[in-house]
C-alpha cells in the first residue's frame, strides 16, 4: 500500500477528533468544556462514580480514577493530546510536607506512553506570599508562606521538569480569587450574608480576581498558544483592596457592607485559612497573558463581572 494511503475504512489522522483530558473537572473545568470547540472530544477524570451521569449528560466521557491511588491512573497514558490539570493538592496532607503527591502520580501515569502535546496547570498566586502591595510579574521569585502554597510550587516544578524532559508544552496559570454570580460556592454574596468582617483601610490588602468564564477561556488559550514551560498570571485588570471589593459587591447585591476590623481583631475573630488570605498583598501584572495568549477579557474588571 502506498505510504500516502490509509487502510480501507480508516480515517486520516487529520480528521480524527482531538482529545482533551480534564483532571479536576469542577466548576471551572465544566466552563472549560462548554467553551471548547465542538470538534473536541472531552474526557474527565473523576473519583466519584456518582458524577459519571452528570459528566455524560454534558457530553464528557468519564474516567474513574483517583489521584491518590496511582494504580487507578494507568489508563490515562497516551489517552489525550491535551491535558488540563485543575486538581488541588490533597487538603489533608501533612502540614510539613511540601510535595504535591497527586501531581506526582499524574505525571508518572502520563509518562507511561506517548505524552500529550500540551498541558495546562491551574496553580495559585499564593505562591508569591506577601509582596507588601507591590506589582508582581511572573519573573518574581516565589516565596510561599503556607503549606498549600508550597505544594503548589512543588507541582509547578514537577510539571515544568516533566515538560522539558518529555517535550510537552506546559503552561502554568497562577490564579487569584475566582468569582462569578453563578458559581456554586465562594461567591461574595455568601460571605456578605455571613457578615464576615474585612480589614479596616489602614490594614487592608490588595487582592486580585478573575471571572470564572474568563479563566476558562484563558485555560483554552494556553492549551493552544502557551509557550513551553511558561507561567502566566490569569487575572483581570482590577486594582482593588479586599475591603473595597466586598463593599462593591454589597452595594450591587443590596446587602449591608461588611464590618471593618483591625488586623489584631481579625486574628481573634477569623479562622486561620481566611486570615492567611488577608495577610498577603500584591497586584498581579497580566501583560504576558494578554500579549502571548492573546486573551481579551470579557470582564476586565470586577465591576463589569459583578454587574453582568
Amino acid at each position: 500500500m502506498p505510504s500516502n494511503q490509509t487502510p480501507l475504512g480508516a480515517r486520516p489522522s487529520r480528521f480524527r477528533r482531538q482529545r482533551v483530558l480534564i483532571v479536576g473537572c469542577g466548576d471551572v473545568g465544566m466552563r472549560v468544556v462548554r467553551a471548547l470547540p465542538a470538534r473536541m472530544r472531552v474526557l474527565a477524570l473523576t473519583s466519584n462514580p456518582a458524577r459519571t451521569a452528570q459528566l455524560r449528560a454534558a457530553g464528557i466521557t468519564p474516567l474513574l480514577g483517583d489521584l491518590d491511588r496511582p494504580a487507578s491512573l494507568a489508563r490515562l497514558a497516551g489517552l489525550a493530546q491535551r491535558v488540563v490539570h485543575l486538581a488541588p493538592p490533597a487538603a489533608d496532607a501533612a502540614k510539613a510536607a511540601p510535595q504535591d503527591l497527586r501531581t506526582q502520580n499524574l505525571m508518572r501515569a502520563l509518562r507511561l506512553r506517548s505524552p500529550p502535546v500540551a498541558l495546562v496547570y491551574g496553580s495559585t498566586s499564593g505562591v508569591y506570599g506577601d509582596c507588601g502591595g507591590a506589582w508582581v510579574s511572573e519573573a518574581r521569585p516565589v516565596l510561599p508562606q503556607t503549606a498549600r502554597a508550597r505544594r503548589r510550587v512543588d507541582a509547578e516544578r514537577q510539571l515544568r521538569f516533566f515538560g522539558r524532559g518529555a517535550g510537552v508544552r506546559v503552561s502554568v496559570l497562577r490564579i487569584p480569587g475566582i468569582y462569578a454570580p453563578d458559581r456554586p460556592a465562594g461567591t461574595p454574596r455568601e460571605r456578605l450574608l455571613r457578615g464576615t468582617p474585612v480589614l479596616c483601610a489602614p490594614d487592608d490588602v490588595y487582592t486580585n480576581h478573575i471571572h470564572a468564564d474568563d479563566l476558562a477561556r484563558g485555560v483554552i488559550a494556553a492549551l493552544w498558544r502557551g509557550r513551553p514551560q511558561r507561567v502566566y498570571h490569569a487575572c483581570d485588570d482590577s486594582v482593588m483592596k479586599m475591603g473595597d471589593y466586598f463593599d462593591l459587591a454589597a452595594d450591587l447585591y443590596g446587602l449591608p457592607r461588611p464590618p471593618r476590623v483591625t488586623r489584631s481583631a481579625a486574628r481573634e475573630q477569623l479562622p486561620p485559612m481566611l486570615l492567611s488570605f488577608m495577610s498577603e498583598s500584591r497586584r498581579l501584572d497580566n501583560t504576558r497573558m494578554k500579549r502571548e495568549l492573546r486573551l481579551r477579557l470579557r470582564y476586565p474588571t470586577v465591576q463589569s463581572g459583578l454587574h453582568a
